[in-house]
């Protein structure tokens, strides 16, 4: 059977044991949908991606999934491929620019000297929710302050629920209602994703949590496309301007504490990016 270089990355991470873990297939070419998705339930990662030759105008083309379906977009999946991608030899050692090919299109990639990598998430859009949304919320965070950004449903490959809670601690003791989250993301959404701005002076501008248990997911440790969505909701609301940035705290519940720095670029375009950790590199046999 045939062997495929194999990587397990931690993505958003400082340090092994940090971040997302992300399963990367290098060599994937061969595998069919089926097959890949098969392997992503087997990691049992929330993500598992698998590189491919480019199409035209693209430097690598990957395909993300997790245990259950097929995403077009995930921030750390699209980080861990920049960052796979460069140091397996798919692409040039030395690239800090790249163009990604995925199923939300092909999105540049920006690489350091030092290997942190920023992606450009796809442009975010509020979506309109099912009619009985805002009772099935009410229900999810049951005895939960909301914060003064409008909960929205955004759509930026996956859509995810956004909703700002009161401040840092109310996101730090959130109790998740899993039944009730799984009730308001089971038609429309892959996840809940609250956030607030930080009580301050620990590194970090804005907390953030994310939930995905109809995706076999209770809690994600850091959530790439949920932190460009809110990215996208405070540039919105005109609390984060364009050409501003700021780093976000998200895993510290699981024991992943992650950071994501997210920036606006001059022309409205959110980035996210982080520093990236390999702690597995081998082979597979699938």
């Amino acid at each position: 059977m045939t062997q495929r270089r194999f990587l397990q990355l931690d993505v958003f991470a400082d340090r092994p044991g940090a971040g997302n873990p992300l399963a990367v297939v290098v060599d994937a070419e061969g595998l069919d949908t089926a097959a890949m998705q098969a392997f992503a339930n087997w990691t049992n990662l929330s993500e598992t991606i698998f590189l491919l030759p480019p199409s035209d105008g693209a430097d690598y083309r990957v395909r993300i999934f997790t245990p259950r379906q097929e995403l077009p977009f995930a921030g750390h999946p699209r980080v861990g491929a920049a960052w796979a991608a460069i140091d397996t030899g798919l692409v040039a050692t030395n690239a800090t620019s790249l163009v990604q090919d995925c199923a939300a299109g092909q999105l540049p990639v920006q690489a350091t000297a030092e290997r942190a990598i920023r992606v450009r998430a796809p442009k975010a859009r509020r979506v309109t929710p099912p009619s009985d949304s805002e009772a099935r919320l009410t229900a999810a965070l049951a005895h939960v302050e909301r914060g003064a950004t409008p909960a929205a449903l955004w759509n930026n490959g996956p859509a995810c629920w956004v909703v700002e809670l009161v401040d840092e601690q109310a996101v730090r003791g959130l109790v998740p209602d899993l039944a009730a989250i799984t009730a308001l993301t089971a038609d429309a959404a892959v996840g809940l994703a609250v956030f607030a701005k930080a009580d301050g002076g620990a590194g970090y501008d804005v907390v953030v949590r994310a939930f995905c248990p109809a995706d076999g997911i209770p809690e994600d440790p850091v959530t790439g496309s949920a932190n460009a969505a809110i990215g996208e909701a405070l540039l919105e609301a005109g609390r984060v301007a364009r050409g501003g940035r700021y780093v976000a705290s998200q895993g510290r519940e699981v024991g992943r504490d992650g950071r994501v720095e997210v920036q606006v670029d001059t022309d409205g375009e959110v980035w996210i990016g982080g520093n990236v950790q390999a702690v597995v590199r081998g082979t597979v046999t699938w």
